[in-house]
């Protein structure tokens, strides 16, 4: 692959040619039955897959599972550690300041290679080869999911919902789910966290331009789902992500669009008209409580290109495709972490912990307190403000390695002293176990091994280990005696 995938086309061809992608021409219904089908996919690891014969939708194709594993993801990318993508962003701000002459060439050199990341804008767009206007009712001819049998309605459920904030000219890009009213009316559930809602409760005016693309390069769609934190440009995060800058077409309402989108809604929120919206059975597994109100949408048009292709994603008990999305924000943020937090050595979002439920982060542990101050900086820090439950474990546990963790949480805490309960913090909105809505509490547990002043001033127990003469001759012994076991 010599540059980034250009479209959602090309990147599922480029599936296709991978032999990651299964064609399927029976006829299947949007309502309940492709969401079936595309949990047993996840749940089983299988291809990505493109349905051709939509009921109800005739000339319509769906996608779905085209996030099916940090492999894929890898290789769409471009890079061989997803880490890769999160260094090119921090060596911008990371890297000492020139100060010979070679030294300054290198960072002009640096700067003209960082500007292929801007955006840019261009004049045509294939999706405007069809338009609907609203007085026909476009979302109609949307295959949007009903998902669970409850579901309050058929919900857009990966569109990239775009703002632009107020106070910056910043372009957010943001995967919220969206229920549709009618024809030519939608809900955006954007949560009080969201950048989103803070566009929204930011914008001065009563009428507020809104855009939701549907379909577009892997980079840029992920680049909707990624927790980057305001207000720096979404579409310059894409494109860092897909090494090139995004191409963007300007609407008649203002509002910038990927130009290589399938579908385009135009159209806007008046402030103050809102609508109560779901219920939806979510990625916790439980339909979510209670109904609540968010701002209605309102499409003044649509535009899509012809023989269009709609992307949607499923959500409910883990691990689905959302696991897969999660785990590649978890390593493509890490070099940003470990930037503003030094001595945190890995992060493990653990794809059962639903990714806001739980975080196990070991650290280079250097002084007392240590760990509560790392479980605070995190709670403060973007969308891992949002974390219910945070486990700090020392540097040479893997905190991908769940019995080593359950190992150093049983033998390192004493649940008097190494419990950390945070009542009356925001949360994740959609937390069941919350008492309101975004409003509960958090868990901070420290299973480090404990310096004196935290042990009551007493040293902590010393450690099992060989004697290093032993150890080499067992592990030679053990490779002749026991051939083909392995050893730890």
């Amino acid at each position: 692959m010599s540059g980034p995938l250009e479209d959602l086309r090309s990147y599922i061809g480029w599936l296709e040619s991978r032999g990651e992608l299964v064609v399927v021409e029976e006829e299947v219904s949007p309502v309940l039955e492709i969401p079936a089908l595309l949990r047993r996919l996840m749940y089983n690891r299988g291809p990505a897959v493109l349905f051709t014969r939509i009921k109800g939708h005739e000339g319509w194709r769906v996608a779905g599972n085209l996030f099916r594993s940090i492999d894929t993801l890898r290789a769409a990318l471009g890079v061989g550690r997803l880490e890769e993508v999160g260094e090119r962003l921090t060596s911008m701000f990371t890297r000492p300041p020139p100060t010979g002459f070679t030294e300054k060439i290198r960072a002009l050199r640096e700067v003209g290679e960082a500007s292929r990341y801007t955006p840019r804008r261009v004049g045509k767009a294939p999706f405007t080869e069809n338009v609907v206007e609203s007085s026909r009712g476009p979302l109609r001819l949307l295959p949007a999911f009903k998902t669970w049998p409850r579901d309050g309605g058929r919900y857009l459920t990966y569109p990239l919902v775009i703002t632009r904030n107020p106070l910056y000219g910043t372009y957010n890009v943001g995967v919220y789910r969206v229920m549709l009213l009618d024809g030519s009316r939608a809900v955006i559930h954007w949560q009080i966290h969201k950048r989103g809602a803070e566009d929204y409760e930011l914008h001065g005016g009563e009428r507020i331009p809104v855009a939701i693309a549907i379909g577009s390069d892997p980079a840029t769609m992920l680049t909707g789902a990624a927790p980057v934190p305001a207000p720096m440009d979404k579409y310059l995060f894409a494109g860092i992500l897909r090494g090139r800058g995004v191409d963007l077409y300007e609407l008649p309402n203002g509002i910038l669009v990927p130009a290589n989108a399938e579908v385009v809604l135009e159209g806007y929120i008046t402030r103050g008209e809102e609508a109560e919206e779901g219920p939806f059975g979510d990625h916790w597994g439980y339909y979510d409580k209670p109904r609540e109100r968010y701002p209605v949408f309102r499409v003044e048009r649509m535009y899509y290109r012809s023989n269009p292709i709609y992307y949607g994603t499923v959500v409910g008990p883990p691990p689905l495709e959302d696991a897969v999305i999660g785990k590649a924000f978890e390593r493509i943020f890490l070099p940003l972490v470990r930037v503003l937090l030094p001595e945190v050595v890995d992060v493990n979002l653990p794809e059962y912990g639903v990714f806001q439920g739980m975080a196990i982060v070991s650290i280079r542990k250097r002084y007392p307190g240590h760990a509560k101050k790392v479980m605070m900086a995190l709670w403060g820090l973007g969308q891992f403000s949002l974390t219910k439950i945070i486990v700090v474990v020392d540097h040479d546990i893997d905190p991908h390695d769940i019995n080593r963790v359950i190992w150093a949480v049983s033998a390192n805490v004493n649940p008097s002293r190494d419990v950390v309960v945070i009542p009356g913090s925001h949360t994740d909105a959609l937390d069941p176990a919350q008492e309101a809505p975004a409003y509960g509490g958090k868990l901070g547990i420290d299973a480090t091994r404990k310096l004196p002043e935290e042990n009551y001033g007493g040293p902590w127990p010393e450690g099992l280990e060989e004697d290093p003469a032993t150890r080499r001759w067992a592990d030679d012994a053990f490779k002749r005696l026991f051939a083909g076991l392995g050893s730890r």
